[in-house]
């Protein structure tokens, strides 16, 4: 039976080889390995052929407190998310990678979970880690909390919700105008009798997609029985109880606008158990929407990523003009579920 080699007694998880050690095991001074570990000139060849070798054994890695003690930059950034796991932010978080690949920084990020005292330890905890800059998608409505890390320097942009009572940059989709042209897709498909189910009334984006609804049944002279209009939780079973609370009784909605992703989602589980169809928009798009003909106002994740990464570095490029609000489009995908009539 083979046998497993054996660790050596001296492993101390949690402890690093310093410059010194690696000073001992090459035989030369502190100032030498300094020299090679930055590049500089004034090192022959066989000394830094030894430096090097004893950095590989002892695996050494550089530390780079004390350059950004000096130079007031880590190179890194902070980004705050709602939710890891909502497919929503796995595009937008991989968009603030690429640029800040690009500016040569790293980045690190969190989720609030919805919860603003999370959102508010996080965000604070990644600035007591020196981040250069933040990019935050809101929990909470009030950002002081962050006005004496702003005015230290650390560039802050929030992104798909604006800050709540600070002046800052803020990239978002057009929620409003997704949701009018959603709804209007609906009452130009026929119908009259149209449900809005929604997230947190706390949240900008509920809030502004519902306005968008409601603008759009205005338009077109209908009336909204408020019984057709649920904000609240994403959990699938408040979801549900709204969904077949709007189908039921004399006269059920015809048609549905789900207000993002995982409403949209649970709609779809609860409308595939119904004999009369009922027509479906979502807004944000989702898995398999294409193979299970979803119609869905489409954000641009990725955009909205990018665009305030490269706000962001903007602002660290030294840009100090005005904070600006840049909104993005959104776009109709008409895949089927939307454009289903409303029963004869």
């Amino acid at each position: 039976m083979a046998e497993f080699a054996r660790r050596p007694e001296t492993t101390r998880y949690g402890t690093r080889p310093t410059m010194k050690d690696v000073a001992a095991r090459a035989g030369v001074g502190l100032k030498t390995v300094s020299r090679v570990v930055n590049g500089e000139p004034g090192v022959t060849p066989d000394t830094e052929r030894r430096v090097q070798e004893a950095i590989e054994a002892l695996g050494f890695r550089r530390n780079d407190s004390a350059r950004v003690l000096r130079k007031g930059r880590t190179a890194s950034i902070g980004l705050v998310l709602e939710d890891l796991a909502d497919p929503f932010y796995g595009p937008l978080s991989r968009a603030v990678e690429e640029v800040a690949r690009a500016h040569g920084a790293l980045l690190i990020n969190g989720s609030s979970a919805e919860d603003p005292d999370r959102e508010q330890e996080l965000a604070l905890a990644l600035c007591a880690r020196r981040v250069d800059g933040l990019i935050v998608i809101p929990a909470g409505n009030d950002h002081r909390y962050l006005e004496p890390e702003i005015k230290a320097g650390v560039a802050t942009v929030f992104v798909d919700r604006p800050a709540g009572r600070i002046d800052a940059d803020v990239v978002l989709s057009d929620s409003f105008g997704g949701s009018r042209q959603g709804v209007a897709h609906l009452v130009a498909h026929g119908h009259r009798r149209i449900g809005f189910i929604g997230d947190l009334p706390r949240i900008h984006t509920a809030t502004e997609r519902l306005r968008g609804y409601r603008a759009a049944m205005e338009d077109a002279g209908l009336p909204v029985d408020e019984r057709w209009v649920s904000l609240g939780s994403t959990d699938p079973e408040r979801v549900t109880a709204a969904v077949e609370a709007m189908l039921s009784g004399p006269e059920p909605v015809t048609a549905l606008f789900a207000g993002n992703n995982r409403v949209t989602v649970t709609a779809v589980r609860v409308l595939a158990g119904r004999d009369v169809p009922v027509a479906l928009v979502g807004f944000d798009d989702i898995e398999l929407a294409d193979l299970l003909g979803i119609t869905v106002i489409a954000q641009d994740a990725a955009a909205l990523g990018r665009t305030a990464a490269e706000r962001l570095f903007r602002r660290l490029d030294g840009v100090a003009d005005e904070p600006a609000r840049v909104e993005l489009a959104t776009r109709l995908i008409a895949r089927g579920s939307g454009e289903v009539p409303p029963p004869a």
